[in-house]
């Protein structure tokens, strides 16, 4: 029987030593069941089912800047807090299918397979520099050299982001994301609005560029859009999800990186079974996106009567805090949950979330991580730690802030 109840995994959840590790949380939930009661229309979903279930009911949405405002009255005034709420990211129906359709219409399967050669040639051109500036046996940091660098510049390059603006966002991102944990302090937002502005002050001076001199990108795309119609995507929105575009595009993908290659080195065997083709890069990424996800929790609001979860009534306005990094562990749907096996045949992680909210840029990311991770380790066949690796002080987003390596 477990010691705790699901108003004191939400409060651990808060905690450093928590945020450092929550497996070991994860598993005390698990022994609450599937869903448990965390306090007055409250719940905490751990259990695999159950948390899909909730991500691909429409009925259950997300809480809006508008849902925000009528708790906290002055989380409006707070500009990060309304820019994520004008993004697809915190809208329901009818504005978040509306512009989300726009967004996946230039946001396509065309446009991310045909990024296929100028990704690898990224990995190619950072693995060179990792060399060079390891050649010597320094440590090199892989979070900075390659982890951040190769995914903005993937998706700044989508986006028609100039080359020379790309290495600044890994900072601004940083301040701006804080706002997604759980319990935020809205007193300590001062750096995260600050993020807020630079970004929409960069992208509205961007999209005015595209207009006057078009471009085939998707700020350029977007833009067209919003100044033909703004009944289909107002200015507001527009960089609201450019934003959103660019920070979704490369944290996500930053932290699998970060994470897959930690998890290397913990597993050598796994390491060797990629050089030699016992491991697919696909089976390998989503055993990372399982075991160790870099999108931890999120929530959802219930929007209708005669809801229910894993068997308990859900009643209008009950906020759910769906904790993804445990359902991937959930023991119900995974044999040894808690052993990294990169050779597991069915392994579907939710890692990308599910249903109207499911990340658009979830084939990029696998298509970075899959072309990535072999090219590294052909590379470098002697890859080792080259230091100690410091973890971000994050849940929601779960990844390194350093992780130094060697080359030679």
């Amino acid at each position: 029987m477990s010691r705790i109840d699901g108003t004191a995994i939400i409060e651990s959840l808060m905690t450093t030593a928590v945020r450092a590790d929550p497996y070991p949380l994860y598993a005390e939930a698990h022994e609450l069941g599937a869903v448990a009661p965390a306090g007055d229309g409250l719940f905490v979903v751990s259990g695999y089912q159950a948390v899909d279930k909730v991500l691909r009911t429409p009925a259950f949405g997300v809480a809006t800047a508008e849902m925000m405002a009528g708790l906290t009255p002055d989380s409006l005034a707070h500009s990060s807090l309304a820019l994520f709420g004008r993004s697809i990211l915190q809208r329901n129906a009818p504005d978040q299918p509306r512009v989300r359709s726009l967004i996946a219409s230039v946001f396509n399967a065309r446009r991310v397979a045909a990024l296929r050669p100028a990704v690898r040639k990224a990995v190619d051109r950072l693995l060179d520099e990792m060399a060079e500036r390891g050649a010597d046996g320094s440590p090199v940091d892989f979070m900075d050299a390659f982890a951040f660098r190769l995914p903005v510049g993937v998706i700044c390059e989508l986006l028609g982001v100039p080359e020379r603006d790309r290495y600044r966002f890994r900072e601004l991102a940083s301040d701006l994301t804080v706002v997604l944990e759980i319990s935020a302090d809205l007193d300590e937002l001062a750096e995260a609005d600050r993020a807020a502005d630079e970004l929409s002050r960069y992208f509205a001076d961007l999209a005015a560029e595209r207009l006057a001199r078009p471009q085939d990108d998707l700020v350029g795309d977007l833009a067209r859009i919003a100044a033909e119609d703004s009944g289909r995507l107002t200015a507001e929105e527009l960089l609201a999800n450019l934003v959103l575009l660019l920070v979704a595009g490369f944290e996500t993908t930053t932290n699998l990186l970060g994470n897959g290659l930690a998890l290397l080195f913990r597993h050598p065997d796994a390491a060797a079974g990629l050089r030699n083709g016992a491991i697919t890069p696909a089976g390998f990424t989503d055993e990372v996106l399982r075991f160790d996800s870099p999108v931890q929790a999120t929530g959802r609001v219930a929007l209708e009567d005669g809801l229910a979860v894993g068997g308990l009534p859900v009643p209008p306005g009950s906020e759910l805090t769906l904790l993804i990094g445990a359902a991937n562990r959930d023991p119900a749907r995974y044999e040894r949950p808690d052993v990294f096996d990169p050779t597991r045949t069915d392994s579907q992680p939710l890692s990308f979330g599910g249903g109207q909210h499911f990340c658009l840029g979830s084939r990029l990311a696998r298509l970075e991580a899959e072309l990535a991770v072999p090219a590294l380790l052909d590379r470098f066949p002697r890859l080792a730690p080259g230091g100690v690796a410091t973890r971000r002080d994050r849940l929601v987003l779960r990844g390194y802030e350093t992780l130094p390596v060697t080359v030679r």
